[in-house]
């Protein structure tokens, strides 16, 4: 089957879990800037979770489906769309995202997962590289994508729990582990709140606020490997959140990296909103993603009985 795109919104990708095992050769991960809210629209449509599906910023697609397919909406909240649940859609129906309510980025998954070539194993667009993904570009008005359709019916009467969703928000609190160079920074970083600025991409999210300076001088320093969630303190002394599309190794110093399970708050931010810190440990954070990691296999093994 196939997807026309009526409106192709302000910036619509097609993302997966993203192109693993290539960054010792400069290639970013790319991929969902909100891997859980992709891995959920993914289980609740039937896909395996790395299936590629769509990511939206802000202004999502209009969409006109040409055969009956079920499809899942995830992440960013849209007026009139039901989210985090499968939804049918109809031969020749159309879909109208539009502006996003609540948060920055959603994710619509469509039984079978968007047909598009891989690139280095992966089938994420890198924008910057223009890699990937539909032709490495944003979908435009009047695209035609490909879907491997899948038929499947959905169990009536359920839904997801929403306490084991994100706790996403305008203002989050989000937990990090210390960088290399926390130290050189002393507590302002954990003891500001910073809002998000305009210049925030999929490479990374700026942030205004405070001034982080070093301590001790502003001594060259040798480029390091970094990944999404490193937080970096260039010369402005104005905190950069690495997100999906970042580059793989970096000059500034490291003062903190966010751990996984909170990634999808800082990728759901938007320009105005605002973000505290507050640091835990390295065995916290590898408890936290094994919990969470658990929570999707019961409901993978619970979704099988109702989506199918």
């Amino acid at each position: 089957m196939e997807i026309t795109v009526a409106r192709g919104g302000m910036l619509t990708t097609v993302q997966d879990l993203g192109r693993r095992g290539h960054r010792g050769v400069g290639v970013p991960l790319s991929g969902a800037a909100d891997p859980f809210a992709l891995r959920m629209a993914n289980l609740l449509v039937g896909n395996p979770e790395n299936a590629a599906a769509l990511e939206t910023t802000l202004v999502g697609p209009e969409l006109v489906f040409t055969a009956p397919v079920l499809i899942a909406v995830t992440g960013a909240t849209f007026e009139g769309i039901p989210g985090w649940r499968p939804l049918e859609m109809g031969a020749g129906q159309r879909l109208r995202l539009g502006p996003a309510r609540l948060g920055c980025r959603g994710y619509l998954a469509v039984a079978g997962g968007i047909d598009v070539p891989l690139v280095l194993g992966s089938r994420s667009t890198y924008l910057r590289g223009r890699m990937g993904g539909f032709g490495g570009r944003p979908l435009h008005d009047g695209d035609t994508l490909s879907v491997r359709a899948e038929t499947h019916r959905v169990a009536e009467h359920w839904r997801i729990d929403e306490r084991i969703l994100p706790a996403y928000s305008a203002a989050p609190r989000v937990r990090v582990i210390r960088g290399a160079h926390a130290d050189e920074f002393g507590g302002v970083l954990f003891e500001s709140e910073f809002r998000i600025m305009l210049q925030s991409d999929r490479m990374g999210i700026r942030l205004g606020g405070a001034r982080l300076a070093r301590i001790g001088g502003t001594d060259d320093m040798v480029s390091s490997a970094v990944a999404p969630g490193t937080i970096q303190i260039p010369p402005d002394g104005q905190p950069i959140i690495l997100m999906a599309d970042a580059q793989t190794i970096g000059g500034y110093p490291q003062a903190a990296h966010v751990i996984a399970v909170d990634l999808p708050l800082v990728a759901q931010l938007r320009p105005g909103d605002r973000v505290t810190f507050a640091e835990v440990s390295l065995p916290e954070a590898q408890q936290l993603a094994q919990a969470r990691e658990h929570i999707l296999a019961l409901l993978h093994e619970g979704l099988a009985e109702k989506v199918r």
